[in-house]
C-alpha cells in the first residue's frame, strides 16, 4: 500500500461489506461464542477502523502480511499499544472465522509482529481502603442522602464484587436462583458461558440475606438480585456510576472501576497465603498466567514492607 494511504481521510464503509463480512461474524460472536456486548462493540470498532484504512471496501481475500505490517505501523500513530493489541486480536479472530468458512485461505495477521505491551500491574485497594469504601452507603443513609433500600443495595453491589470476586457483568446477571443460601456459594456464568462456583464470604452473604428479606420486591429464582427503583435490572453502567459516588465519598481515585474490586479480592487472597491455582479457579481464569499477575502485586507489596522495616533494606 502506498504511503499516501497513511494520511487518507475518514472513508465511508460500503454497506455490502458490513452485510457480507461483518454481520455473519457478529452473529457468531454474540450467539455462538456468547461474547459480551462490550467485546462485540470493540471488535466492530477494529473492523471499521481497518475497513476505512483500506478505503471502505477492502478485498479481504487479497490481503498480505505486508499489508498488515503497514497497518500496524500506521495504527501506532493513532492508538496506544494496548488498543492496537485489542484491535489486532479482533481482526485475527475475524480472519480465522472466515478461514473456517472457506472465504479466506490464510490469516494475513499470522506472524505479523506487534509492539510490546508495557507491563502494568493491576490497581487495587488496600484492606483499609476497602473498609472505608464499604462504609459509604451507611454514611449516606445516616445523612439521609439515600434511603435504606438503596443503601443496602449499593453495599450489596460492593460486597459481592469484593467478597465474591465477580466481574461486573456477572454481578448484574446474578439471580436469586443462582445463590445457595445454605452454603453461601453462587453459580456464575463467566466468559464463554463457562460456569463456576463462587464462595461469597460470610459478610457478603449476610448482606445478601438482609437485602432479600427486608427490601427485595421479587425473590423468585429467576429474579435479578440487583434492580433499580422501578424494578428493572441494574446495568453495568449503573454500577460504574454508583461506585464513583462512593469513591468520591471515600476520597479515593475516581478512575478505579468495579473490576479493581475484583483485583483487590485476588490480591488480598494471595497476600493472605491463598494458593495461586485456587485463586485462578475462583476468578474463572482459563490460563494460570492471567492470575500470576497478582503475584507480582503481592511481591511488590512485600518488597515495600521490607524496604520500610528492615535496617539493611
Amino acid at each position: 500500500m502506498s504511503s499516501h494511504a497513511f494520511n487518507r481521510p475518514p472513508t465511508e464503509i460500503a454497506p455490502v461489506l458490513v452485510a457480507e463480512w461483518w454481520t455473519p461474524f457478529e452473529d457468531f460472536l454474540a450467539k455462538e461464542r456468547r461474547y459480551s456486548a462490550y467485546t462485540v462493540r470493540n471488535y466492530r470498532q477494529a473492523f471499521d477502523d481497518f475497513a476505512r484504512w483500506r478505503g471502505g471496501a477492502p478485498d479481504f481475500a487479497a490481503l498480505t502480511a505486508r499489508d498488515m505490517r503497514d497497518f500496524v505501523i500506521e495504527a501506532q500513530r493513532r492508538f496506544d499499544r494496548r488498543t492496537l493489541h485489542n484491535h489486532a486480536s479482533g481482526l485475527r479472530t475475524f480472519f480465522k472465522f472466515w478461514m473456517r468458512h472457506g472465504r479466506l485461505k490464510n490469516n494475513p495477521l499470522a506472524g505479523v509482529p506487534l509492539p510490546k505491551l508495557e507491563k502494568r500491574l493491576p490497581k487495587f485497594l488496600s484492606e483499609d481502603q476497602m473498609k472505608l469504601l464499604l462504609t459509604g452507603p451507611q454514611r449516606l443513609r445516616e445523612n439521609e442522602t439515600i434511603d435504606a433500600a438503596t443503601a443496602w443495595r449499593d453495599r450489596l453491589v460492593m460486597e459481592l464484587l469484593y467478597g465474591g470476586g465477580l466481574r461486573v457483568s456477572e454481578l448484574v446477571a446474578l439471580t436469586y436462583g443462582a445463590i445457595d443460601f445454605e452454603t453461601g456459594v453462587a453459580r456464575v456464568l463467566g466468559k464463554g458461558r463457562k460456569e463456576r462456583l463462587c464462595p461469597l464470604g460470610a459478610v457478603a452473604l449476610a448482606v445478601t440475606k438482609k437485602f432479600r428479606d427486608e427490601f427485595a420486591k421479587r425473590t423468585a429464582p429467576a429474579s435479578y438480585l440487583l434492580v433499580n427503583g422501578d424494578g428493572s435490572r441494574m446495568t453495568v453502567r449503573a454500577v460504574q456510576l454508583m461506585l464513583k459516588r462512593y469513591l468520591a465519598l471515600a476520597g479515593l481515585p475516581l478512575d478505579l472501576t468495579p473490576h479493581k474490586l475484583r483485583h483487590s479480592y485476588a490480591t488480598h487472597l494471595l497476600n493472605a497465603g491463598a494458593d495461586l491455582r485456587l485463586v485462578q479457579e475462583l476468578l474463572g481464569h482459563a490460563q494460570l498466567a492471567t492470575t500470576q499477575v497478582y503475584t507480582h502485586v503481592s511481591v511488590a507489596r512485600l518488597k515495600e514492607i521490607y524496604a520500610k522495616a528492615h535496617p539493611r533494606a
